[in-house]
């Protein structure tokens, strides 16, 4: 049997698990294998930065279902991709990075560029490899996207010294993983389904909350027929917008710090949560031991058993795969007659929510000499017809999209949801568009946001991604500046921001760049900016008084949420 070298490997490895792209860096400890790329089939983009690497990679699995993949070299370029890795983890997102290392001799000499990566990120991967021999690589590839796809997904990290990569060895694809310490559990307990099914017959006020899981499982489907079968409402979290489509009048849309009146008093009131691959984070629950306080069953379904009852104590636990639970639990809802007697009392309890809902709406229409972010998302989904994939960074613009776009399709939200990192918007959406070239990408940002990566810009331009990058721009860090209105008596520490020209840095990169100041320029300038071939970026003059309402306070109750 031919040999080849560790590079060659750890290429022909990836070409085996079917990865035709990956996003990275090169570097001297990386050398070795960015040799073997050249002449491989596999696509690269050449990123300007290693932390845009891997939200690229991110959102390409976000949209495609398929894990992302990473190439970087040592220290500095390993440690730029430690944020991307923690969002990833947070997340749930599959990644496989690969880092250069120094040669195996030099590690723990403190040698040029070396960094314990996988040290630094064991806290936040689902597992880290080092390689210390060639002949373990291609199992060690191989291993390292089942972990990162198999059960809850994650990212995985391989740290590849430079001397493995240029060792020899023959090479042998594993046909198969038999980890003995990992066998995540796929079918949930029949008895445990039974019983949810039960306490949600017995209830008079029943609600699905349902988070990210549902579309790393596919299990959108499910969830709706379920859901719409039965007659009973659904909320979702920010990273399960989509998952059940928003102009069902059963949607409520999101939960948590900044969900609507409505969604959130139905919470209060319900008398039996359904959590479907959600994890009870503190950004939906608010005070632990008021939420949900009605609630006589929670039910939680889940394929990571350490999330089950970390937070929030629930009664009728269900590990699994989404997708396969709800599938049972539909079988056992079909086979029972009574639930449709259930259907009238579940009515009621609807028609009340939607009563909430009209009391305080999310957001009141108001005329004006300033582009409210209303108008703006407004005139976003009138040129998409809803049928796009939005990227967001992080912060007030983030929960505008969450609250105001009606999501209907699922894989069309991408956003850093556990970490909050600003910076991920832009890489995130050129990862989506290179996932799905015929769906249109659009990019919400911040003025903040933004300059935390805008050089992937340039990467945009390179590969003449069809991107579209809208960012509100209030001249302030713009949550910030809301909680220290809120909360810190309107002291403005160090929250207000001097900010480029970003018309005239476009250009410089090589893209398309508009302005609009006014409502008047809003729906002629966007149509304009939508209807240009390749990277283009909308600068959008928003007030800084603009708040995202309702919010939940720091520490607080659903019960006592801030309207103004």
């Amino acid at each position: 049997m031919k040999k080849l070298t560790g590079a060659r490997i750890a290429i022909e490895s990836l070409i085996a698990e079917g990865a035709d792209l990956i996003f990275g860096y090169p570097g001297g400890a990386i050398l070795p294998t960015y040799d073997a790329l050249l002449d491989s089939k596999i696509r690269h983009i050449l990123v300007r930065h290693e932390q845009g690497a891997v939200h690229m990679a991110e959102g390409y699995a976000r949209v495609s279902g398929r894990p992302g993949v990473v190439l970087v070299t040592s220290g500095p370029g390993a440690l730029n991709t430690v944020t991307g890795i923690a969002d990833a983890y947070m997340d749930s997102t599959p990644l496989v990075v690969i880092t250069g290392q120094v040669s195996t001799s030099l590690i723990g000499n403190d040698a040029f560029q070396e960094a314990d990566i996988v040290g630094v990120t064991r806290p936040c991967t689902k597992h880290s490899y080092l390689v210390k021999d060639v002949s373990d690589l291609a199992r060690i590839v191989k291993e390292a996207f089942y972990i990162a796809t198999t059960g809850r997904p994650g990212p995985v990290l391989v740290d590849l010294p430079k001397d493995v990569q240029q060792a020899e060895c023959a090479f042998k694809f594993p046909d198969k993983v038999d980890l003995r310490g990992f066998k995540p559990v796929v079918r949930g307990n029949l008895r445990q389904i039974e019983r949810a099914v039960e306490a949600i017959e017995r209830a008079s006020k029943p609600l699905f909350y349902v988070g990210g899981g549902v579309q790393w499982s596919d299990a959108s489907a499910e969830l709706t027929e379920l859901a719409v079968g039965l007659g009973i409402p659904v909320t979702e979290t920010l990273m399960g917008l989509g998952c059940f489509p928003a102009s069902n009048s059963l949607c409520l849309g999101m939960l948590g710090m900044h969900g609507s009146y409505g969604t959130n008093t139905a919470v209060c009131n319900t008398d039996c949560l359904i959590a479907v691959g959600a994890r009870f984070d503190d950004r939906v629950t608010g005070r632990i031991k008021d939420f949900a306080p009605e609630a006589e069953s929670i039910i939680h379904i889940d394929i990571d058993p350490s999330s089950i009852s970390k937070n929030v104590k629930v009664d009728v636990p269900i590990v699994g795969d989404i997708k396969v639970v709800l599938a049972e639990m539909l079988r056992i809802v079909k086979g029972r007659e009574s639930l449709a007697k259930r259907k009238a009392v579940w009515q009621k309890w609807h028609a009340q929510i939607l009563q909430w809902q009209r009391e305080k709406p999310l957001y009141e229409r108001r005329n004006g000499n300033h582009v409210a972010p209303l108008n703006v998302v407004e005139e976003l989904h009138n040129l998409t017809k809803g049928d796009c994939i939005i990227a967001t960074d992080v912060g007030q613009h983030q929960m505008w999209v969450a609250q105001l776009f009606p999501f209907e399709h699922p894989r069309s939200l991408l956003t850093s949801g556990g970490l909050g990192t600003m910076g991920y918007g832009l890489p995130a959406g050129i990862g989506a568009k290179l996932a799905a070239p015929d769906r249109a990408v659009v990019v919400i940002s911040g003025d903040g946001s933004i300059q935390m990566n805008i050089q992937e810009l340039a990467t945009a331009v390179e590969y003449n991604i069809d991107l579209k990058v809208v960012i509100m721009n209030n001249y302030y860090l713009g949550m910030v500046r809301q909680w220290q209105e809120k909360f810190y008596s309107e002291r403005y520490s160090y929250s207000a921001m001097s900010v480029p020209n970003f018309v005239k840095l476009a250009e410089a990169f090589g893209a398309r760049g508009f302005r609009i100041e006014r409502p008047a320029e809003l729906s002629s300038v966007m149509k304009e900016a939508f209807s240009t071939p390749g990277p283009v970026l909308i600068d959008v003059a928003i007030p800084k008084e603009e708040e995202v309402m309702p919010m939940i306070p720091p520490g607080g109750a659903m019960s006592e949420m801030l309207f103004a």
